[in-house]
């Protein structure tokens, strides 16, 4: 016996929001993101690059969207434990990694991971790219580059360098410096950038390749000696300032900041990421801040910055192998 029609088309109004109702959850998480505090994990302790750029953008962003962005410094493994804590995360854009060079470099760098970057993390947003200083204490008699190769080769093995921890990019920066420069320094791992420069003030080591955001301060002030920058050219914030390259040919390795979330975080809450990252890097003032740090936009959608990671895993890798590193 057949439905009247009144029946049929109460029936198929049901019917029709009944199909529309799964996409609503989603569609309204998106609009509302974020509705309660995000957590923002930094792989490297407070005052290094990544951390000051974390909190930088995370201070615009809770102005932007009246909800705080809590920076959560998790140090250790090259990021690898920071990494681990955000793979685990519920995908729902409220535990968000502040990503950096060493999700390219210890793919490679690192035999048994209990994750996969690329399969695991979401790039959602680029940041910032910026080069790499090459920082001494200005008790050392080297004040140029040229000068500070020539003390490194004669004394091979025993001038230390301090870096951000075990795979960072001040490290693979230092390790690429001693292939192409022909010296021996001796790699010193910390658990970031700040207590790294820490030591290098105090004389424990002798050279650190920090990203500028944690050194230009003390470059600008004197109580650090900026010998070069690894990047293709100088830097616009210290244009005094030589290129590694200048003096190493073909030398050139840039550092570079993104937000990354788990992988099944929803494209509208990665896309919504991307959006308010890309509306606070062409704010005037926080990009003149990121460029008083030495460092230039890098509005990346998901898909651009992953691409980006990918072409920088490749590259990295091949450094690594050439130079047979591995973990201590």
């Amino acid at each position: 016996m057949g439905l009247p029609r009144r029946g049929l088309l109460h029936l198929a109004a049901s019917v029709t929001s009944a199909a529309t109702l799964p996409l609503l959850p989603r569609r309204a998480t998106a609009q509302a993101w974020p509705s309660r505090p995000v957590r923002w994990v930094v792989g490297f302790a407070p005052a290094g690059g990544n951390d000051i750029v974390a909190r930088l953008m995370g201070q615009w962003l809770s102005e932007r969207t009246g909800q705080p962005f809590i920076v959560d410094n998790k140090p250790g493994a090259a990021t690898n434990i920071a990494t681990e804590i955000v793979v685990n995360a519920n995908p729902d854009g409220y535990t968000i990694l502040l990503v950096g060079v060493a999700a390219a470099i210890n793919a490679t760098f690192y035999d048994n991971l209990s994750f996969s970057f690329l399969r695991d993390i979401a790039p959602a947003a680029g940041i910032m790219a910026i080069p790499l200083f090459v920082a001494t204490s200005p008790s050392l008699p080297a004040r140029t580059l040229p000068e500070f190769i020539a003390y490194a080769k004669a004394r091979p093995g025993k001038i230390n360098m301090g870096s951000a921890g075990i795979g960072s990019s001040g490290h693979l920066a230092g390790e690429l410096f001693n292939m192409m420069a022909g010296v021996n320094l001796v790699h010193v791992p910390y658990r970031g950038n700040g207590p790294a420069l820490a030591s290098l003030l105090s004389g424990e080591v002798q050279v650190v390749f920090p990203t500028p955001p944690s050194s230009i301060e003390f470059i600008r002030t004197g109580k650090l000696r900026g010998l070069a920058t690894t990047g293709a050219a100088r830097s616009p914030a210290l244009p005094d300032m030589p290129a590694v390259g200048e003096f190493v040919p073909g030398y050139e390795t840039t550092a570079w900041y993104g937000v990354g979330v788990p992988k099944a975080t929803p494209p509208d809450i990665v896309d919504r990421i991307y959006r308010e990252v890309a509306a606070g890097l062409a704010d005037a003032n926080l990009k003149a801040r990121f460029a008083d740090l030495g460092g230039a936009p890098l509005p990346l959608s998901s898909a651009d910055f992953t691409k980006l990671i990918a072409e920088e895993t490749d590259k990295w890798a091949k450094v690594i192998r050439r130079g047979n590193l591995k973990p201590v």
